[in-house]
């Protein structure tokens, strides 16, 4: 059986501000253990700096929110790839369903910024989840199967990316999907990734991950981890899910 390196990533999203953020920053590189997980962080973009130089001589590594399909130009408001390389980031998410259902991002156009950031050598978290109304509608496997394949059928190579399954109902809810429902998600994803690279690929939860839940969550065989959005603002609750993996 592969063994996959779990990873837990913070999903900061809009939130906080230096006041805020440099104490949860602190009390996160200092009670982090040598545990198995890797753990990244995903500020706003204007933190990135901030983030990279504090977790610099940790084991921490950065992520971004989101990425540009764009190498460069006149794209007013828009981030590349090669900036974000600049702060040493090593993950980005693309694709999470606020970016899908607030402005409009595409399948096609996630594709789009997956490719973009696997070029420049980041590594892609690639978000994909059903509505409440898909799930009630026994959609979810069509659903997800086609945020999936818009990217498998764009890119040459999907090795070494992770992705992120994330039902919209239980993002920020207090909802969670059971165990047993991730991981038949979760079970769905991995087989229909390239055989090249099926075992390999870790696919994370996100959607109401807390403390208390994390450990059965991550239990499943096919859950190596989680994007981690509200309790990722509070160290504690952060940590504990870190070590829950």
């Amino acid at each position: 059986m592969v063994q996959r390196r779990p990873l837990v990533a913070a999903n900061w999203k809009m939130n906080g501000t230096l006041a805020t953020l440099r104490p949860l920053l602190a009390e996160v590189i200092a009670g982090l253990d040598d545990g198995a997980a890797e753990v990244a962080l995903c500020p706003a973009f204007v933190y990135l700096a901030e983030v990279a130089a504090a977790v610099a001589d940790s084991r921490i590594a950065v992520g971004a929110q989101n990425v540009s399909e764009y190498t460069y130009g006149a794209y007013t408001g828009e981030v590349s790839a090669a900036m974000l390389k600049d702060y040493n980031c090593r993950f980005v998410i693309v694709g999470h369903s606020e970016r899908r259902n607030l402005y409009a991002e595409t399948d096609a156009g996630v594709a789009a910024r997956f490719r973009a950031a696997q070029a420049a050598g980041l590594t892609p978290i690639l978000c994909v989840g059903e509505t409440l109304a898909e799930r009630e509608a026994d959609a979810t496997e069509a659903v997800v199967g086609r945020q999936l394949n818009a990217v498998l059928t764009a890119v040459d190579d999907f090795a070494g990316a992770v992705v992120a399954y994330e039902p919209v109902w239980a993002i920020g809810t207090g909802r969670t999907a059971s165990p047993e429902q991730a991981q038949a998600v979760h079970a769905f994803i991995r087989g229909q990734l390239p055989a090249a690279c099926r075992q390999q690929t870790r696919i994370l939860y996100g959607g109401s991950v807390k403390a208390d839940n994390a450990a059965t969550l991550f239990a499943m065989e096919d859950i190596d981890g989680g994007l981690i959005g509200g309790a990722s603002l509070d160290a504690r609750a952060f940590l504990d899910i870190c070590h829950a993996a």
